[in-house]
């Protein structure tokens, strides 16, 4: 009985101090009630770590969920990544094992910026709160990456050869030209956007301004076309210490004429390159101007677009802002190539394809008195009257041909796009041969248009409303 009397608490002093019953004396013993209160407590100890430990493992999958879908749209939202954003991100979740919790991904992008967002969800199974109902937790991610580019520079390389007259091009490459200028132009987007207007033919015509701030064989003043060597389309670059000849000042064609309206040089003051404007009433104005005239060198005009987009071709920017021919927003152009904040872009128009060209002999191009002679004869009109047939080809010869424009066409294009120059190209009703040329020059196939009467308006709008959907900031 003594022993029963201990395991229950009971003291043996006390089994009859006072008269009382030892039932009734373990009923009344308060000793031990705080090992009841240190079982509840630990029992709510571990209730708590059982939750933190689940809501812990639904932090640990909702963090590496996270840092999944950052590294996801940062890589997808690059404006240098060649992949479309939504591969992007399902590659990485791909390659995380995690591709089942992937719920949403956004993008919004335009010629200069890219918005990329994603959401994922995960659900952890619980441990301890299932047993208060909770069966699993959801883990949440989601984010919003974008690279945008503040500035845009932009040659702009229009066709204005002989073809360009049949039947109503030239009128509808005026009015398509004409629209993306003021879309580009708009309010704004002042001191953000310039635009090169670039017309080209059988030559570019440099016009005097850019002329002068050159090293050249300055022979004459009827136009102000330079030569290059096949060696300069091999990159962007055009070299201030080069000393380039100048573009010898005549007409060729087999016209019974002597008019000189399509001299390989244009001349006129509308056929000059216009460089870095933002002022989209002269660029209109010019571009109202063009007439066809001569023969096709597409590789010339590309060759001025990218030389003008290259930070090489700065000290005649700066040069022309001193005189007041270019805008004080526009000093520091063109950009560094590297500068994350500036994109530089070519819209390419042709409506044919690369034609041969010929020189005169440099014996009978080579005094002032040679200068004049054929400012003021086309060369055959003249051949046919004062030359002998057997005699006539000592008078010229053949610099370029059709292959060997393409050759130097695709060295420049490829060139450009090694600097990060997109090209847009655009083929105005040109045969196939002609639309190859131009999509291999575009910076992908997306970039190339292939287009037949009014659609020459349609393409250039789709290259400018990427451009008007931006909100540049600097």
């Amino acid at each position: 009985m003594r022993d029963i009397i201990h395991l229950c608490g009971l003291r043996p002093d006390k089994e009859n101090r006072g008269g009382r019953s030892p039932y009734l004396a373990f009923k009344d013993d308060e000793e031990g009630t705080l090992t009841i209160f240190a079982v509840f407590m630990v029992l709510m100890i571990l209730t708590m770590g059982g939750i933190g430990v689940d809501l812990m493992r639904s932090e640990r999958d909702r963090t590496i969920l996270q840092h999944t879908l950052d590294r996801a749209i940062l890589a997808a939202a690059d404006l240098d990544q060649e992949q479309a954003p939504l591969k992007v991100v399902n590659d990485y979740f791909d390659a995380a094992g995690l591709e089942s919790f992937l719920s949403t991904v956004s993008v919004d992008q335009g010629i200069n910026y890219k918005t990329v967002g994603a959401q994922a969800q995960s659900n952890t199974t619980t441990a301890f709160m299932k047993l208060a109902g909770v069966d699993t937790l959801s883990a949440t991610a989601a984010g919003v990456a974008e690279e945008r580019i503040a500035n845009v520079e932009i040659s702009m390389v229009l066709d204005i050869s002989g073809s360009m007259g049949t039947g109503s091009k030239m009128s509808q490459l005026r009015s398509a030209a004409t629209s993306f200028v003021n879309t580009v132009l708009s309010p704004s987007n002042q001191g953000l956007v310039s635009v090169s207007l670039i017309p080209y033919s059988q030559h570019v015509n440099v016009g005097p301004k850019i002329f002068n701030e050159l090293n050249t064989n300055h022979r004459h003043d009827y136009s102000h076309c330079v030569e290059m060597s096949d060696s300069a389309y091999n990159d962007t670059t055009l070299n201030l210490s080069t000393t380039y000849d100048q573009m010898q000042h005549f007409q060729w064609n087999y016209s019974g004429s002597n008019s000189l309206s399509d001299t390989i040089c244009p001349r006129y003051s509308y056929e000059r390159i216009t460089p870095f404007s933002q002022n989209a009433s002269e660029l209109n104005s010019q571009i109202a101007q063009l007439q066809p005239r001569a023969g096709t060198q597409i590789f010339m005009g590309m060759k001025w677009a990218a030389a003008m987009l290259d930070p090489a071709f700065n000290p005649v920017v700066d040069a022309l802002v001193d005189d007041g021919e270019i805008d004080n927003d526009f000093a520091n152009r063109p950009a560094a190539f590297d500068d994350v904040e500036t994109l530089k872009t070519v819209v390419l128009m042709t409506d044919g394809k690369n034609s041969s060209a010929s020189r005169i002999s440099s014996w009978a191009y080579d005094s002032t008195s040679d200068y004049y002679h054929w400012s003021r004869y086309n060369l055959w009109y003249y051949l046919y009257r004062n030359v002998r047939s057997h005699s006539r080809s000592q008078y010229y010869w053949y610099k370029y041909d059709a292959a060997q424009g393409d050759a130097l066409l695709d060295n420049i294009c490829d060139a450009s796009k090694d600097e990060g120059i997109v090209i847009w190209s655009i083929g105005f009703e040109v045969d196939d041969h002609g639309a190859d040329v131009m999509e291999s020059c575009a910076s992908s196939p997306s970039h190339f248009f292939r287009v037949e009467g009014v659609e020459i308006s349609e393409a250039f709008d789709a290259i400018a409303r990427q451009i008007n959907q931006l909100r540049l900031t600097q």
